[in-house]
């Protein structure tokens, strides 16, 4: 099997469009800043693993609209960056994996900044063994969707996403295609502040641990200046 192909799906990081959860609790201008920087450590740790060739981008907006848009565009130069498609997120996903024809396929989201190559590689690994392999969020959700054929990432489509059980639904989903569904690690995506907290003090080093640290240092309601 050759090396994988790396899929990011996200949104461009704008003040109110991205983690407006978290919006509500530290300000929606600071939320975009941290999005920004996750989405940032994200790429880096994709780019790393498998070369920016090999690595996609599903993008719902704009990164030369967004915060911190120069690092966003310097980090995915390299990259193909396509529109995300569809009406809902399940399809969306789905769409994103058919653009890219021909497999394997290991697609994540913005929300897992603590995401290393060596957590990809695990995962890729498992595709010897498996048809997908699914790596479980805390939240009852999932970050990683690996896929040796990307065109099964159409049971996507019928999966209720954001809720409790999606995790356990997508892996329903796959089986139901035939699959044999493999077992990721566990990673904690960001949605609170709580969340926040121990995803940057898990992984210190990184460009999200260093905005939401300067973040708590800010007084509330400070904006972020660029």
């Amino acid at each position: 099997m050759s090396g994988p192909h790396l899929l990011v799906v996200a949104k461009a990081p704008v003040a109110g469009r991205v983690k407006t959860r978290l919006g509500t609790d530290i300000g929606m201008d600071a939320a975009a800043d941290i999005a920004a920087a996750a989405l940032l450590d994200t790429l880096e740790a994709c780019t790393s693993y498998a070369g920016p060739s090999r690595c996609h981008l599903s993008l719902d907006g704009d990164l030369a609209a967004a915060v911190r848009a120069d690092e966003l565009v310097r980090a995915a130069t390299g990259w193909t960056i396509r529109p995300q498609r569809g009406d809902d997120f399940g399809t969306r996903l789905a769409q994103a994996h058919a653009d890219l024809a021909t497999g394997p396929v290991l697609q994540v989201g913005m929300d897992t900044p603590q995401l290393t190559p060596g957590l990809l590689a695990e995962v890729a690994a498992g595709l010897a063994e498996h048809e997908a392999v699914l790596g479980p969020a805390a939240d009852g959700g999932w970050w990683v969707l690996a896929l040796r054929d990307p065109r099964h990432a159409s049971a996507l489509t019928d999966v209720p996403m954001s809720t409790a059980t999606t995790g356990a639904d997508t892996r329903a989903a796959l089986a139901a295609l035939g699959l044999s569904v493999g077992a990721g690690p566990e990673l904690r995506d960001v949605d609170t502040v709580t969340d926040a907290d121990a995803v940057a003090a898990g992984a210190p080093d990184g460009r999200f641990a260093a905005a939401w640290s300067a973040r708590s240092e800010r007084p509330a309601g400070t904006a972020v200046l660029r």
